[in-house]
């Protein structure tokens, strides 16, 4: 398991003397603790994406690239993550409902269609 430093959290040995060199150090290191947090974030949920777009692209029938657009489609309009999206839509293979999302879904879906025909 990994311990994550927050932003607000600065350990006691940088801020002791800091000088202003020192100070844009600090930002750094800090600013690449919260990018090892992203990535991290990343890897943990690319599964269940992955899963997802696989899902999407027998639901729609889509390639695997437009379903990704239609994930993120859904993930904006609704103003959900993307990672929430996808957990949402994988859950639904063990019976969960999928209420808050199903509206914004079927209008991805509209919108992916209507972009298709010529």
């Amino acid at each position: 398991m990994h311990q994550v430093t927050m932003h607000s959290e600065v350990p006691p040995l940088l801020t002791a003397g800091t000088s202003t060199g020192d100070g844009a150090l600090v930002a750094e290191l800090l600013e690449l603790r919260a990018r090892n947090e992203q990535l991290s974030q990343a890897l943990v949920s690319r599964p269940v994406i992955d899963q997802a777009r696989g899902m999407a692209m027998v639901l729609a029938p889509c390639s695997g690239d437009r379903s990704w657009d239609l994930l993120v489609d859904v993930s904006q309009h609704s103003n959900v993550k993307l990672r929430d999206v996808a957990a949402a839509l994988v859950a639904t293979t063990k019976g969960q409902e999928l209420p808050a999302l199903r509206r914004e879904w079927r209008r991805a879906l509209r919108r992916l269609h209507a972009q298709e025909r010529p």
